[in-house]
């Protein structure tokens, strides 16, 4: 008897601590809404666009009334943006520009810029994104295939498309005769300066490896030019990505060995392009990607070609090291069973440990989530998929001097 009144009162005490637990919350809850309504929307506003994009989303949970204002458009200007999506091209689909949501929403403006073209280029490429700013290369000629370009015939664009801003940049000096240029970059931080750079990797027509880089500056509004200096001879991946961060400019190339290949390093130049750097990247792989995530440079490889396929994320913590941190691994049975394709890594999410992954053959994008090991949103995408730039939504106007409405 004495030990069922003990269990029953030890019952009571659960219950007890149980209601407590919720009355404290209710009481914390209601504390939270009536202080945040002591605020004023300026006030609100002015704190919520010094925080982080994630601590943003977070405070829409605080009222309604918050939730409204971070929603509102017309304080988008102030306020973080996340991810939107992937800025992608169809070339079965006559190189067609599109854009892949990864929220389910609409774009947010027309993929194919149609203030852009066709009245003065007939061919517009998409070669470069950087924090919500676009890099376009047009030209007068028909591109036959996406390496074929003219270096006398094609210009600049840099474009913000969710204000319709845009800047044609002057003609380039030419290169060079020994030389040619394949891969362009965009070099833009709106959280330091309104200023942009726009750089032009050059390549040596018979050892193909990286000899110097053109850069034009939004401040200048000129071009100059530095040779690389570097000691290593690496030619960049066919249509590289570039990532800018710290102010250097980052691009994977393959270290060129007599004996050896596939030993796949970075290569980084500052914005004068007079200081250039190697580093060695963990884990080579062909199917490998970098990306500015967390305020840091990241490395992500998808590696198919072991017998468990497995994914890895790395880390650069600090700009001056250089070697990476490894942060996550995870294999790919799960992906593959729910889709049977195999994919290679594109990007990573700016603001968590989410790679994305597109198929072979470019018909699907997948999410996947390091942190927690969960597949994501899976996206159906048009055949022949090349070239996916992510894109943040920039809604300030960094271009003074542009010549859009």
């Amino acid at each position: 008897m004495l030990s069922r009144f003990r269990s029953m009162e030890g019952a009571g005490t659960g219950d007890n601590f149980v209601r407590n637990i919720k009355s404290r919350l209710e009481t914390h809850v209601r504390a939270t809404t009536e202080a945040a309504g002591l605020f004023t929307d300026d006030l609100i506003l002015e704190i919520l666009s010094r925080l982080p994009v994630k601590s943003v989303h977070r405070f829409k949970c605080v009222s309604v009334a918050w939730r409204d204002l971070i929603a509102d458009p017309a304080n988008r200007k102030m306020l973080p943006q996340t991810l939107a999506g992937f800025l992608y091209t169809s070339y079965s689909s006559g190189h067609r520009h599109y854009f892949a949501s990864v929220s389910g929403s609409l774009a947010p403006f027309d993929p194919s810029l149609p203030y852009l073209q066709p009245t003065k280029y007939k061919d517009m490429s998409l070669v470069g994104a950087c924090n919500g700013m676009l890099l376009y290369r047009g030209s007068n000629k028909n591109k036959v295939a996406p390496w074929s370009w003219a270096e006398d015939d094609c210009r600049f664009l840099v474009c913000n498309p969710a204000t319709a801003r845009w800047v044609e940049l002057p003609p380039k000096p030419p290169a060079p005769k020994i030389r040619y240029s394949l891969t362009a970059a965009l070099a833009f931080d709106p959280a330091i300066s309104s200023h942009f750079h726009v750089l032009h990797f050059e390549e040596d027509y018979l050892a193909n490896y990286m000899t110097g880089v053109s850069i034009y500056s939004s401040r200048k509004g000129a071009w100059s030019r530095g040779d690389s200096g570097m000691f290593e001879k690496v030619p960049p991946f066919f249509i590289s990505k570039c990532v800018f961060v710290g102010g250097i400019m980052y691009v994977i190339g393959e270290l060129q060995h007599i004996n050896t290949s596939n030993e796949y390093v970075l290569v980084g130049v500052d914005m004068e392009g007079k200081e250039w750097k190697t580093i060695h990247v963990p884990y080579c792989s062909r199917f490998c990607t970098i990306g500015l995530s967390q305020g840091c440079l990241h490395y992500a490889v998808a590696n198919n070609e072991i017998l468990v396929p497995e994914m890895t994320l790395c880390c650069l913590k600090d700009c001056d090291s250089k070697k990476f941190v490894l942060k996550h691994t995870a294999n790919m049975d799960k992906l593959l069973s729910m889709t049977r394709m195999k994919y290679k890594v594109v990007d990573i999410h700016p603001d968590s440990d989410t790679i994305f992954l597109v198929s072979f053959g470019g018909a699907t994008l997948a999410a996947y989530d390091m942190r927690h090991q969960k597949v994501g949103c899976i996206i159906n995408l048009e055949n022949s998929t090349q070239r996916f730039l992510p894109y943040v939504p920039l809604f300030s106007e960094p271009l003074a001097d542009a010549d859009g409405q």
